[in-house]
């Protein structure tokens, strides 16, 4: 990269520098755009970015204790308690086609007020259960597990222990959904099962892993996966337990993404810079791939009054990364990290290709509340299904993302693992002259390390 274009990176850094927020006591900003209401880093019994959205959105319809209704199908599982949780179906009090509404892949271009008016309505039913109690749960737990295998729109009715009540329910991973109630009964008048789903639920010999890696070669939805997976549907007979929702969508995003990541770090490599880039709610996204080994990074900034930064005054910019082997450790940057390790893990299998990839994503304030972590892996995966720019040195390529992009590269660069160690460190191939082998570049690189997470002001 030449100095004279860094040296005009670190002059746009000036107009930034006056937008630098204080993180090094773990300001409220900087812990939201960690957290993102999940782990309750600030120290409160519940998170007050996403109670705030709880307070001022109501369902638009008055529901009764008594529900009929067509489910899209979905189903919801709680991690509250756990083991012992609350699980159960949700319905809307809608007879007819609803299956758009629990279908994340057919959201891509829609405003956050389809979305809303998708999920506002969506009743969620509780019923109490021990996680390994899959089998004998009773019916209502029988019944929300064929939900879940199901596929097309299930004509439902629902009797609840009182009339559902809350707010639109948010979380980062998750998909919002609306009031919720203690169920009586539940019971389906018409579904159609899945019969490839029914076969893998049938097979007890059958890991978990397995039944999804297959099931997704088949074609099979990834929010059809999870809803089955979340219902313990997979696996040895003796090891089924129901999972939180919001754990089964990271986890059916990690299996498959390492699973791919396999093929992938067998691939020959692509021979120039590709970035490819989208927008959608208020985020910008810049994928870019590089002509090397394997190696990722998600790198997110998240800008004043946009969702996990609405009290900071300047910009937070967080990152995780993993070289050629996959990371081990949970990413602090949460579930998004494994759904968009998937979606650029696809679009490479599918070319027999292998990259370095690094993520590259600004979340301006129109992003005002919390979708789930589909909004992560459907935009990716919709970037990299369009023509890609091409360049021939990793200078190019970031210049070209700087003009898709409002914060400087210089700051880009700081917080990154990867464009650090591919622009600054010396690498066997310079003193071999040419490219070094998967293995041993990993080996001489001491690359098998994950990234260490980054949280920077700008």
């Amino acid at each position: 990269m030449s100095k004279g274009w860094l040296s005009e990176q670190r002059n746009k850094e000036v107009v930034f520098d006056s937008m630098a927020g204080d993180v090094s006591g773990g300001s409220s900003s900087a812990l939201c755009s960690v957290c993102k209401g999940s782990r309750l880093l600030c120290g409160k019994d519940r998170c007050p970015v996403v109670t705030r959205y709880h307070a001022h959105m109501k369902a638009q319809v008055k529901f009764s204790e008594n529900m009929a209704g067509s489910s899209p199908p979905s189903v919801f599982v709680g991690r509250a308690g756990y083991p012992k949780v609350y699980v159960g179906p949700m319905v809307p009090p809608i007879m007819g086609d609803t299956e758009i509404m629990d279908m994340p892949e057919a959201w891509l271009g829609k405003s956050i007020d389809d979305i809303l008016g998708y999920r506002m309505n969506l009743v969620r039913g509780m019923h109490a259960v021990d996680v390994h109690n899959v089998e004998n749960g009773g019916k209502i737990v029988d019944q929300t597990r064929e939900l879940a295998m199901g596929h097309g729109t299930a004509d439902t009715e629902a009797v609840f222990l009182r009339k559902p009540m809350g707010r639109l329910t948010f979380d980062d991973s998750t998909q919002p959904f609306g009031p919720s109630a203690p169920l009586k009964s539940f019971d389906i008048n018409t579904i159609k099962i899945d019969q490839r789903i029914d076969k893998a639920y049938s097979d007890t010999d059958l890991k978990a892993a397995e039944a999804v890696i297959g099931l997704y070669g088949n074609g099979i939805m990834l929010s059809r996966l999870q809803r089955s997976f979340s219902v313990g549907a997979f696996g040895i007979g003796k090891n089924r337990k129901f999972v939180p929702t919001r754990w089964s969508i990271t986890a059916i995003d990690d299996m498959l993404g390492k699973n791919l990541l396999q093929r992938t770090r067998d691939a020959p490599l692509i021979s120039d810079f590709e970035v490819y880039e989208t927008e959608h709610l208020d985020n910008r996204w810049a994928v870019l791939m590089m002509p090397c080994n394997w190696r990722y990074e998600l790198i997110e900034a998240w800008y004043p009054r946009s969702v996990w930064n609405p009290y900071g005054q300047g910009i937070e910019i967080i990152s995780d990364w993993e070289f050629y082997k996959p990371r081990k450790t949970y990413a602090k940057i949460g579930g998004c990290y494994y759904s968009a390790r998937l979606a650029v893990n696809e679009n490479l299998t599918a070319r027999n290709k292998q990259a370095g990839v690094v993520i590259f994503r600004e979340a301006h304030a129109g992003y005002i509340m919390p979708v789930g972590v589909w909004n992560v892996r459907e935009n990716v995966r919709d970037a990299v299904k369009k023509v890609p720019k091409k360049f021939s040195t990793l200078s190019e390529a970031l210049a070209y993302i700087q003009t898709k992009m409002d914060i400087p590269m210089t700051r880009w660069i700081r917080t990154s693992g990867i464009l650090k160690d591919m622009l600054y460190q010396r690498r066997l191939e310079d003193f071999l002259g040419g490219r070094a082998e998967p293995e041993t570049e990993a080996r001489d690189e001491n690359h098998g390390k994950e990234g260490q997470h980054s949280l920077q002001p700008i």
